[in-house]
């Protein structure tokens, strides 16, 4: 231990002794292990950690498919149907989402409500924290309407009251008994969901033809020691079951198992792992800067070591000496670095708070113990090298030399680790070049629509109490429309231009029987959004043909639109006029209109059928009115018009429209940002090394270029030496970069839009970049070298 205290002392006597140096290194290792650990603490928060309840490994989705619909939500006869008939399921369950007015107080407030199936909680495998959950009886016809709340409710909109047992809150139209508060921790399906109630099953729910009712997502927690193989086996021979025993509904329904876990975090695996990969390649590149900032160090050094060795120093203690001096850098890059780290995870939670489990991201004992195993690697990977340089380095032929320079192989390690942070450069800069050009090209597509001037809002209400706020959608629209500053108001389910709207509703792909079609051709399938009227004319989608379809009476067929894609697949050039058949719904199509992005911007337009009739709203309702200047300016005067109209609900998600699609593509902005980020610092510090490298070259040959000078030699002869020998390096370096890029960028295919991973435009322009930018870094030093005063140089010998 004593050894080890002086050989810290001595290391750390000698750092200060070059500021410069060390505080660059320290800076480095800062920011490369500081950037790596707070990357990992994500990967390892989000994706390597269970979910937060007991037995989450048995936790899984389980829902319906259809070949019309490779995933859609569940009917909840079926979903009793399988709970009652799986041998491998220890529970099944499900939920759907509703935004409620509370109304309990001065103003109505909006809370996100899940209306649960029975067996909920028992499948979390979760209780409340205080009083119960729910009974069996509560999910009954008749039953009393009971609530369970979240902790934040409690604490937020309840002031933490200690009698929280005994209150009601007043949902809608219905008054609701609290019987139980959650813990802190319970956080899903939904963290938003502030509110669980039963959900009451009146006898039709669950009679023959509720098969077609689509409402819940489903989620099962498996019998210990079940394997996921056996479960799919079993709800399958179920599901075959039902499909004999309800021939019209159940042919086509198949049943998908995913891992809860898998559901939860699989969207974002792909990114976390991307931005993870490319702060390592950082850090290797930081690592292999340092080496060769330590080389050099130790070549300088050369005559200390040979002194040493001739004063009988072991070669061992040397070794010790470098690589503790290598050690101490790293501890105090690695000490600043956690606090870099600290900052990084409030950035996580800061800039995609819609990130799975973000608020589970943190520094614990296992992101400091990886913390310490990244020390102890860079430890070795920088100072290894150098500190068996050391013991070469050192003889007595040095002592003699004194000064004199061998010109030899001595620089070839450095070259290499120059290499190699310009190849590793030049793969982080392929990928940022390959997520920039994809957002380019996204940037350029056309919508069908026009999302500016667009505002978007909501107004709460659940299915129980909807049908008030529906039978008054046609006068909230006309008043709407005479606000000042409003041109055009519509409604939509869900909010055009989003993948997820955050209603927690979609249509999905819905089968429609054709008039005139046999039945020999391929089955009409289709999306389907729900619209009123004057939707197309406030999102300026055009008119093809036909006419736009109008309000009818309920007893009249539903006048209904179709795209330009669903026309040409299914109704040759003769569309308007065809009768449609959904389910018991009977439609006539009034016309054809343009093809639109409305489930995303990167996503094709697919057959879309546009039902007119705001009677068929649901609380996913969204309302678009566009304005004649910036839609924020008549925010204030839509919440005032909404509270007149209806004082009990409350308006919510006020939003430009623009804004939400932009909104819809954050987290792949940010990892854009991040990777070119990466990608410009791998490449400012490639291009660091090429110009230390060159310089101590240059100061090694300062007495022979003197020489030449004095004999003659131009100016323009040495800088062409100099410039070419590392070019030459920089050139070998970007043919392996440009095969690893090729190889790794495959990776990132499902992320592009518009643009192949081996993209010959970008690839060919990262090499310019850096073949330009590790020119200007070894221009200095070798124009450095051609002013080189010979009698200075020879004088220094």
């Amino acid at each position: 231990m004593e050894t080890l205290l002086r050989n810290v002392r001595y290391a750390i006597r000698g750092l200060t002794r070059t500021p410069g140096f060390t505080i660059t290194v320290v800076a480095t290792l800062a920011l490369g292990i500081g950037a790596n650990t707070a990357v990992f603490s994500g990967v390892d928060a989000i994706l390597l950690q269970p979910l937060t309840f007991p037995g989450a490994d048995r936790l899984v989705l389980v829902t319906e498919t259809r070949e019309s619909a490779p995933i859609s939500n569940t009917a909840p006869v079926r979903i009793e149907e399988w709970n009652e008939q799986s041998t491998t399921f220890a529970a099944i369950t499900g939920h759907y989402t509703e935004d409620v007015s509370e109304t309990s107080g001065d103003l109505p407030q909006r809370f996100r409500l899940a209306r649960v199936a029975p067996r909920f909680l028992d499948v979390w495998g979760a209780a409340p924290a205080i009083g119960r959950g729910f009974r069996p009886e509560e999910s009954q016809e008749g039953a009393a309407p009971v609530v369970v709340v979240s902790h934040r409710f409690w604490q937020t909109h309840l002031a933490g009251d200690p009698n929280v047992l005994e209150r009601q809150l007043r949902l809608g139209d219905e008054e609701f008994s609290v019987i139980g508060v959650m813990p802190e921790s319970f956080r899903f399906p939904d963290r938003d969901i502030d509110l669980w109630a039963p959900r009451i099953y009146l006898p039709w729910m669950l009679g023959a033809d509720s098969r077609f009712y689509l409402w819940y997502s489903g989620y099962g927690r498996l019998k210990p020691g079940v394997s996921l193989a056996q479960a799919r086996a079993d709800l399958a021979a179920v599901q075959a079951r039902l499909a004999e025993q309800y021939p019209e509904t159940d042919r086509d329904v198949g049943v998908y198992i995913e891992p809860l876990k898998e559901t939860a975090v699989g969207g974002v695996r792909q990114s976390l792992w991307l931005l993870f990969g490319s702060v390592s390649v950082l850090l290797l590149i930081a690592s292999t800067n340092i080496a060769a900032l330590l080389l050099s160090r130790t070549a300088e050094r050369r005559q200390e070591f040979a002194i040493r060795f001739s004063l009988g120093a072991p070669r061992g203690s040397v070794v010790v000496q470098t690589l503790t001096e290598t050690a101490v850098l790293t501890v105090a890059g690695a000490a600043l670095g956690v606090g870099v780290a600290q900052a990084g995870t409030v950035a996580f939670q800061a800039f995609v708070p819609d990130l799975p489990r973000v608020d589970e991201i943190g520094l614990d004992g296992r992101i400091l113990l990886y913390a310490l195993v990244t020390i102890v690697t860079v430890t070795v990977l920088c100072g290894l090298l150098p500190a068996i340089r050391s013991v070469r380095e050192g003889s007595s032929a040095v002592v003699a030399e004194g000064r004199r320079t061998q010109v030899s192989a001595h620089h070839s390690l450095q070259w290499l680790f120059v290499g190699v942070q310009v190849a590793l450069s030049i793969v982080l800069l392929a990928g940022a070049g390959l997520l920039i050009r994809s957002f380019m090209e996204l940037s350029r597509v056309d919508p069908g629509f026009e999302p500016d001037r667009i505002l978007s809002f909501r107004v709460s209400g659940a299915y129980e109490d909807f049908e008030g706020l529906a039978s008054n959608v046609d006068a909230i629209l006309d008043e709407l429309r005479a606000l000042p500053g409003v041109e055009a108001a519509a409604t939509s389910s869900p909010v055009p231009g989003v993948l997820d709207d955050g209603s927690g509703f979609q249509f999905g792909i819905t089968e429609f029987e054709l008039e005139g079609r046999a039945a020999t051709e391929p089955r009409v399938l289709s999306d389907v959004r729900v619209v009123s009227p004057s939707y197309f004319a406030t999102m300026q989608i055009p008119l093809l043909t036909g006419e736009l379809c109008t309000m009818q009476p309920a007893d009249a067929p539903l006048g209904v639109m179709v795209n330009r894609a669903f026309a040409a697949r299914y109704l040759g050039t003769s569309p308007v006029g065809r009768r449609l058949r959904g389910g018991q719904q009977e439609a006539r199509v009034a016309g054809v209109v343009g093809d639109a992005r409305e489930y995303a911007l990167d996503r094709d337009p697919a057959p879309t059928v546009y039902p007119c009739r705001t009677v068929y709203a649901n609380p996913a309702l969204s309302f678009l009115v566009r304005t004649q200047g910036d839609p924020a300016a008549v925010a204030g005067l839509v919440r005032e018009k909404i509270k007149e109209l209806e004082p009990l609900r409350a308006i919510y998600d006020v939003a430009p429209l623009a804004e939400r699609i932009g909104d819809e593509y954050a987290q792949d902005r940010l990892r854009t940002v991040l990777l070119a980020l990466f990608a410009g610092t791998a490449l400012s510090l490639a291009c660091l090394g090429v110009y230390g490298t060159l310089s101590y070259v240059v100061s090694l040959r300062r007495r022979e270029v003197g020489l030449r000078v004095a004999l003659g030699a131009l100016s323009s002869h040495i800088v062409r030496q100099f410039l070419l020998k590392a070019l030459r390096v920089v050139g070998v370096a970007c043919a392996v970069g440009l095969v690893l890029s090729l190889a790794v960028t495959r990776a990132l295919s499902g992320m592009l839009y518009g643009v192949s991973p081996s993209d010959p435009i970008t690839h060919a322009a990262v090499i310019g970049i850096v073949v330009l930018v590790a020119s200007a870094a070894a221009w200095l030093p070798a124009m450095r070298a051609s002013r080189i005063d010979p009698m200075q140089a020879l004088r220094e010998e």
